[in-house]
Order: structure tokens, then sequence, then C-alpha cells
């Protein structure tokens, strides 16, 4: 039998293809828009107030004010928008009135870490400039943003779907506001492996 040169290509393809790497164990938030999936890790153990607030948030544990003043338990960031596209630097979601001024009813504790410093694909929370003054909104970088640093908790990074971030900043905008704001699907919680074991306290 002979081999021809096609066939020997298509199987020297083949044999270069490595399968994909499994996943690091962690935990993941699945970040699905209509351009596509984006998968963040997200760092549990050194931003555990941030992680908790917007995984809870994410599964409807959280509760938060709506845009009528109620108080309520619902899973946050499902059929909302990304509502602010800045220009080569971030785009910023979870208000579901669509504005930055939107407030959830509660503000958590910064974790500004100096070991985490913001690059493509970073997720923060968005505060008002004042100290602890983060909630619901967050945003994800497109690069590298040095005045940002220890202004932000970073709380995650996307491992999965740059390509979707690329896609996002393009949408057509004016100044800072998208003509027609990217939908954000969902956000979902994935865990790879154990869960990170606790210390027990000390005695």
């Amino acid at each position: 039998m002979k081999w021809t040169p096609i066939v020997l290509i298509l199987a020297a393809c083949a044999l270069a293809q490595k399968p994909p790497k499994p996943p690091k164990p962690g935990l993941y938030a699945i970040i699905k828009t209509e351009f596509g999936d984006m998968r963040a890790i997200l760092y549990e153990k050194d931003t555990p107030v941030s992680v908790r607030t917007f995984v809870n948030l994410a599964q409807g544990i959280q509760p938060f004010r709506d845009p009528e003043g109620k108080i309520v338990r619902r899973r946050y960031y499902d059929n909302t928008t990304f509502f602010r596209i800045v220009p080569g630097s971030a785009i910023q979601a979870g208000s579901p009135t669509g504005k930055a001024a939107y407030n959830c009813g509660f503000a958590i504790k910064d974790e500004m870490l100096p070991g985490y410093q913001f690059r493509s694909g970073s997720l923060a929370i968005a505060n008002t400039g004042e100290p602890n003054s983060g909630s619901c909104q967050f945003f994800i970088t497109a690069g590298p943003m040095p005045s940002w640093n220890m202004k932000y908790a970073i709380f995650g990074q996307v491992v999965e779907g740059l390509d979707v971030l690329e896609k996002l900043m393009r949408v057509p905008a004016h100044g800072e506001d998208p003509v027609n704001p990217p939908k954000l699907i969902s956000v979902t919680i994935d865990r790879v492996g154990p869960e990170p074991a606790v210390k027990p306290p000390k005695k």
C-alpha cells in the first residue's frame, strides 16, 4: 500500500496537534456573551470577599437592591449588558439599568494586592473612587493599565476567550457608551478539582 503525499501530510498534522490541556484546579466563571464565551479563573484564595460576592451574585445567593428599590435575591448578571466600553482599555458590566451610577444596595471592602497587575483579560471590581466602594459591577481590561494598579481589586483572569473580549472591545460606541450594548447572557460558576483546604483556626 502506497501513501500519497496528501495522506502523509494529513497524518503528520494529526500527530502534530496536541490535545487541549485540561484546566488546572480552581474556581472558574463562564461569562456567556452574544459574541461567545469567556472563561476566567477566580482568585478565591487571595481576594475572597470579591470572589464570594461575584459568585453569590451570579448564583442568586447575594441579596441586592433592584432598580425598583426592592431587596431581592436572584441571578444578578443574567440578561444584562456590557454597558460601558472604554476604548482600548476595558469593558464594564453589572448594572441592570445600564448606568454606572446604579446602586445595588451594598459595598465590599477593597482587596488590592501589589502582586496582581492589570493585563489583557484581568477581571476587577468597579468602584466609585472612594475606599471600600466596590459592589456588583465589574470590568475586564483589554491590556496593561499601570495607572489602575492598586486602585481596583483584581479578582480573576480570563484564560479562554480573549478573542471574544477583542470582539466586545470593537463594538461601536459614542465615547464610552456602546450604540447597541452587547448582551451579557449569563455568568455560571464551575469548580475544577476539590475545594481548597481550609486552615484550622489557631488555638
